[in-house]
């Protein structure tokens, strides 16, 4: 059992001690820290919260609305709903803040409490900073019955994202409803369930084309939530025996897409983001955005349309960041998360799906021959499970040492580039684990390369 604060927020497994878990106590302070924070410059005293389909959802969702209730601010609350939903409802509500009750990509024993601002962004590494030091002081006020904030239930938001994302001038429905696809949908028992079939209808997908697998938002996830090829076996096998153009799967709270081909086989989390800023730079050049661990095809197809590639630091406020700073058209993470400016900074299934579909409906072939037609790198990911013994800093120097003749860039743990391959290390900011990506031209080079990093850790931690 675990509990991991972080700047970004609070996330942790259900039951347990205070403290050690994501317990009720820690999940009221937590959320008494923010609305404290908030407060200090709210000008609607406004928050907007909403969860994904876990079965922890509905009491961690109570208690934070009393939370903030009890501080006086007012909660508008979508119930059931998506973390790209979410943060747009911050923006239409004119809202000081956000809450997204999600442990996205964690199994269902995790929960999370994820902190936007009143962009709809995630929180800045400031602003986390003044949040874990007040929960951690307890050094929060309430207010009298009389100044108790409101609540309101709305469940709008969704088909208001989707009305959004129909107004996209690349989103071409029409050229959708030709191609009249059949397609397949995992969504891991979560609020996915919901949102992709809305979103497939409004793109003019006849209901009948749609198979839904694990559409029920109940949170009993089937399989390990994680858009990730080791995962998806279920729905590669449906592919192969029926008769689909495309497999659609997404996480519990629908930030992150991924994409499977006509004949089961994974078009690659690392190329949704890839296909659809290919599909967007042809009709509008520009800049583009990705985190060190995500694949080199990116800056491949940024360069051939004429733009610039850049790199940040992991985690999505990071990639935000220099989107902005950047004036980048589209960007993301390599994890089947795609940001698209003119509809949100944020990471967004849904608007993924959008563009991916107008994209495949305008080629000329099945979504294998598309996936074919990008730069082919070999992706392996691997990680390290952290014990109290493990040093990562004294890891991380070492090995900045040790390969000191390549290039090295250090902004977010060690990234070593290679001539034709890359590695990257990092502690994970979700879990205690050290994340080992690494990237080659050839799927013998990158498993060697894993291989040798690997061995190159174990000597540190245990030197012969």
């Amino acid at each position: 059992m675990s509990l991991i604060k972080s700047i970004s927020g609070i996330r942790g497994t259900i039951g347990g001690k205070p403290g050690e878990n994501l317990s009720p106590l820690d999940v009221v302070k937590f959320a008494s820290a923010f609305g404290s924070v908030i407060l200090k410059e709210a000008k609607s005293k406004k928050v907007v919260i909403g969860r994904d389909a876990r079965p922890s959802g509905p009491w961690v969702s109570d208690l934070i609305s009393h939370s903030l209730r009890n501080l006086g601010l007012n909660v508008v609350d979508l119930g059931l709903s998506t973390t790209p939903t979410v943060q747009m409802a911050v923006v239409a509500e004119e809202a000081d803040g956000g809450i997204i009750i999600t442990a996205s990509h964690n199994p269902v024993q995790w929960n999370a409490l994820k902190l936007l601002n009143s962009e709809g962004e995630f929180i800045s590494a400031k602003v986390g900073e003044q949040v874990l030091a007040l929960a951690e002081k307890e050094n929060f006020e309430y207010v009298d019955y009389k100044k108790l904030g409101s609540y309101v239930k709305d469940e709008t938001h969704l088909q208001k994202h989707i009305d959004a994302i129909l107004q996209i001038s690349y989103v071409d429905v029409e050229a959708i409803r030709k191609r009249n696809f059949r397609i397949a949908i995992d969504a891991v028992n979560s609020t996915g369930g919901i949102a992709v079939p809305m979103l497939l209808k409004a793109l003019g997908v006849d209901d009948a084309n749609v198979k839904q697998y694990y559409c029920e938002p109940n949170g009993n996830f089937p399989h390990n939530p994680e858009p990730i090829p080791e995962n998806l076996t279920f729905i590669s096998s449906e592919m192969k025996n029926g008769n689909y153009d495309l497999g659609i799967v997404v996480d519990p709270d629908v930030d992150r897409l991924a994409l499977v081909n006509e004949d089961g086989t994974m078009f690659g989390e690392e190329y949704t983001l890839v296909a659809v800023s290919d599909y967007i730079l042809k009709s509008n050049p520009g800049n583009t955005v990705s985190n060190l661990s995500s694949t080199r095809a990116l800056r491949d197809v940024t360069r051939k349309a004429g733009g610039q590639y850049f790199a940040s630091a992991v985690g999505e406020v990071n990639v935000v960041e220099l989107m902005k700073e950047k004036k980048a058209v589209i960007g993301g993470e390599g994890n089947g998360g795609i940001i698209y400016p003119e509809l949100h900074y944020g990471r967004d299934a849904l608007v993924g799906i959008a563009l991916f579909l107008s994209h495949l409906a305008k080629f000329n072939g099945p979504v294998s021959r598309l996936r074919a037609s990008y730069p082919n790198y070999f992706m392996s990911k691997n990680k390290i499970e952290l014990t109290k013994e493990i040093n990562v800093d004294k890891i991380l120097l070492d090995m900045q040492e040790k390969y000191k003749r390549e290039e090295v860039n250090t902004i977010d743990g060690v990234k070593i580039d290679f001539e034709d391959q890359w590695v990257h290390l990092r502690r994970s900011n979700t879990e205690p684990i050290i994340r080992i990506y690494a990237e080659a031209d050839s799927a013998t080079k990158v498993e060697s390369l894993t291989n040798k990093i690997i061995r190159d850790i174990k000597e540190i931690i245990h030197p012969s």
